[in-house]
């Protein structure tokens, strides 16, 4: 039951993921285990929708009518659990009938039976990484990355990510992978498989660590030496690179516009034990008292390079969102501008897939005559993944660089001087 309504939140309601989760009492009342496996269903079918359906309209003479939203959430969750997370047949049918009304339930119960006897054949047959991308990204993403690029995010965004760790101490990565039994990558990040409830892991009381994707931590490293230095996080939230930064010594105003998502600043710090200062404001509009050494800006953006742990985002956003947050990238860029010395450094990045979302901001920005530099990022500074420097200089992760290593996010990132 709390699956189907998560289902019917997200994908009839175009609500998040976590937003759903926190709207949802029956959710909050559950077990961690069972909270856990209803989280599962809804991110499975997220991930695999598009097989789904097609599975499921090959076994429906017509589509359900739109008002029949309980039983249409109903029948992806018990595709999900029969075809992909292998949810015993008697459990899956039975458990699923009973969350719909009963003028459906027959309906519901034959479909599933059918998908139990058929559907791994059915699967067999299917282009998975096609089927399960939305046509406005698989297109974006032809175009910007060639068909085989496209393919291989696609996939990427198919599996379970590990869970990626940055340690206050990067000196102390071998006794804490140690520890959690995970896996010290290049460049400090802590990997973890299966990893279980985060408040439950070592360390995670004490803050000697906080969650952060490898591909998330490479734009603060962008900013070289900072210790000692004033630098501006703009757009902070939920905190990772203020962490860092403050971790590294620098001296550290977390601006962000939403009060609420500045309190995961907030705590993010309490719980580490580092030092900044947060600002609850607009950062199109606010100004530090003096020009500073640098400005991080990870600018607000459509989120689709985070897809393979958000798979909600390519289920609610859509072509227009990319434009639309063109503006908002835009004006962020030049108040950025204004922050900073002469000489001194920004760091413009988005977890964006979209090029509208990163190197046509910049050639943008550039043609427009504004007053920084590139500096190119060269290959060595990106311990493993010399693959994500760009022949421009900037930086660009896929999904599907590292696959070996279980993967990361995508990011786009480029360094300036302010002349």
């Amino acid at each position: 039951m709390v699956a189907r309504d998560l289902l019917i939140a997200i994908l009839e309601r175009g609500r998040f993921l976590d937003e759903a989760m926190a709207a949802n009492g029956e959710f909050a009342a559950l077990s961690a285990r069972d909270r856990g496996f209803a989280r599962l269903i809804a991110v499975t079918v997220l991930r695999r929708l598009g097989q789904i359906d097609a599975l499921l309209a090959h076994c429906i003479a017509r589509p359900l009518p739109r008002k029949e939203e309980e039983a249409r959430a109903a029948l992806r969750m018990g595709a999900a659990q029969l075809l992909f997370l292998d949810t015993p047949a008697h459990a899956a049918v039975g458990e699923t009938v009973a969350t719909v009304p009963p003028h459906v339930r027959g309906l519901v119960n034959a479909v599933l039976r059918r998908l139990g006897r058929e559907g791994a054949e059915g699967i067999a047959g299917q282009d998975a990484a096609r089927l399960n991308c939305p046509d406005w990204l698989w297109q974006s993403w032809t175009a910007a990355y060639d068909e085989a690029g496209a393919r291989a995010i696609a996939e990427a965004h198919l599996a379970e990510p590990p869970l990626d760790l940055t340690l206050r101490d990067p000196a102390t990565a071998a006794d804490w992978a140690t520890r959690l039994g995970g896996q010290a990558l290049p460049g400090g990040t802590l990997r973890l498989t299966g990893a279980g409830a985060v408040p439950e892991l070592a360390g995670f009381a004490e803050g000697a660590w906080w969650i952060q994707d490898r591909a998330a931590t490479l734009p603060a490293r962008l900013l070289g030496g900072v210790a000692g230095q004033r630098i501006v996080d703009l757009c902070a939230a939920p905190g990772g690179k203020t962490l860092q930064l403050a971790a590294a010594g620098a001296r550290v105003m977390a601006v962000e516009a939403s009060e609420q998502r500045l309190q995961r600043v907030t705590e993010n710090l309490a719980r580490t034990g580092l030092q900044a200062e947060t600002v609850a404001a607009d950062g199109r509009v606010w100004r530090p008292d003096t020009p500073v050494d640098a400005v991080l800006l990870d600018a607000p953006c459509s989120g689709t390079g985070a897809i393979r742990r958000h798979p909600d985002i390519q289920r609610i956003k859509g072509p227009e969102d990319p434009v639309r947050m063109a503006a908002v990238q835009d004006a962020l860029l030049d108040a950025a501008i204004q922050m900073v010395r002469p000489g001194g450094r920004i760091v413009f990045c988005t977890c964006s897939l979209q090029p509208e979302e990163g190197p046509d901001r910049i050639a943008a920005l550039l043609a427009r005559g504004a007053p920084v530099r590139r500096i190119p990022i060269a290959a060595g500074e990106l311990p493993g993944l010399a693959e994500a420097a760009t022949a421009e200089g900037d930086l660009r992760t896929l999904p599907g660089m590292a696959a070996a290593e279980g993967g990361l996010d995508g990011f786009y990132a480029v360094r300036l001087e302010r002349l």
